[in-house]
């Protein structure tokens, strides 16, 4: 069963609907999820489960319409769900399907059998959401509290350029060639390895960076001008591998496929946003304190760009510890029994190999 939490859905109570409205509210919402066009009273009338007469099911619809629930696109006499009455299906009445063994096994082995670093991992595990579900998916890289900085070494290269390496959560290696104005010594440069790694071992790199960036000659008096040079590469070398992207973004492209994302200004405004990542980012941070899975739903997101459109989410942890955030952003006609479940299911896997590959080697 998967945990959900989501935001309230406005002053309809489920006292106010008898259950009647609410099993014509369950079907028209499943169809038109389905069928992605406006649903009339005849189409309902012919789903043997409501049993009700055309005439009951056109006042039950007038009815759901006075309360903010469906709404009517056009002048026909077809009816769609509103922000307020996805919410409520989706809280009240959704049947989520549970996800089969080899389903599991498929996404499992999605995330491949070696990834060489965290930034392979959390792509693939945003392929994945997006090649499931044909929408968007989206992955927020782990928060820097949750990187730490295990050793650095600096190595000597030809024409004045040092290769920096330094590894971060035990076995995360990354490089960097660093050109610099003077020949260094092998002495020099292991000198200053040897101080930054009994300064810096264990602690956040998002620390050591703000370390390195006020300039550790002010609070060190033993380090000289040589070894100041040497740390200056180090603050050169992790500055040049802080990612740019805070999150990944896998399948924008997949929504032009839906007809109610299709305008042209609607799909300028969401590629820009995909482009840019700030308010995706400040979205998908809302989710980081909250358990299980989390639905905005249009306006829910408070943000003009996503008023078309749903995003689930779950966050992800290492070692206890909750880091970041996946979702599927696509539109509010989304076949949410699916798409739920298998971001519950990809966000414990990611966090499963995470974990992983933040252990030490045995």
């Amino acid at each position: 069963m998967v945990e959900c939490y989501f935001f309230g859905w406005g002053s309809v109570a489920l006292s106010d609907l008898n259950k009647r409205s609410l099993q014509l509210l369950k079907s028209l919402v499943e169809k038109y999820i389905s069928e992605g066009q406006p649903i009339g009273s005849r189409v309902l009338s012919k789903d043997s489960a409501l049993d009700l007469s055309p005439a009951t099911i056109r006042n039950v619809m007038a009815d759901l319409e006075d309360l903010g629930l469906i709404h009517s696109p056009h002048t026909s006499a077809g009816r769609v769900p509103t922000v307020s009455g996805y919410r409520l299906f989706i809280d009240s009445l959704l049947t989520v399907k549970p996800i089969r063994n080899q389903e599991v096994k498929e996404f499992r082995d999605g995330f491949g059998l070696n990834p060489d670093n965290v930034a392979d991992i959390i792509g693939n595990a945003s392929k994945m959401l997006s090649n499931f579900t044909h929408m968007a998916g989206v992955v927020t890289l782990p928060r820097q509290e949750s990187v730490t900085f295990s050793h650095i070494e600096f190595l000597a290269l030809s024409d004045r350029r040092v290769l920096v390496i330094y590894v971060t959560n035990q076995q995360e290696v990354h490089n960097q060639i660093i050109y610099t104005s003077r020949k260094f010594e092998a002495a020099e440069l292991q000198q200053a390895a040897n101080y930054l790694n009994s300064v810096f071992e264990g602690r956040p790199l998002s620390a050591v960076r703000e370390a390195l960036l006020k300039g550790l000659d002010e609070d060190h008096a033993q380090i000289n001008l040589a070894m100041q040079e040497v740390v200056d590469m180090a603050k050169e070398a992790i500055y040049k591998e802080q990612p740019e992207e805070d999150c990944i973004i896998s399948g924008e492209t997949n929504l032009m496929g839906f007809s109610e994302l299709s305008d042209m200004n609607n799909l300028k405004g969401l590629f820009d946003a995909f482009s840019q990542k700030r308010s995706v980012i400040h979205l998908l941070d809302q989710c980081l304190d909250s358990d299980g899975v989390q639905i905005y739903i249009g306006e829910e997101s408070g943000y003009k760009v996503f008023d078309k459109c749903s995003l689930v989410t779950s966050s992800y942890s290492i070692n206890d510890e909750v880091v970041g955030v996946l979702g599927v952003i696509g539109p509010t006609r989304m076949a949410y029994e699916k798409v739920i479940p298998f971001v519950d299911v990809t966000a414990k896997l990611l966090g499963s190999v995470l974990n992983r590959k933040s252990s030490p080697p045995s």
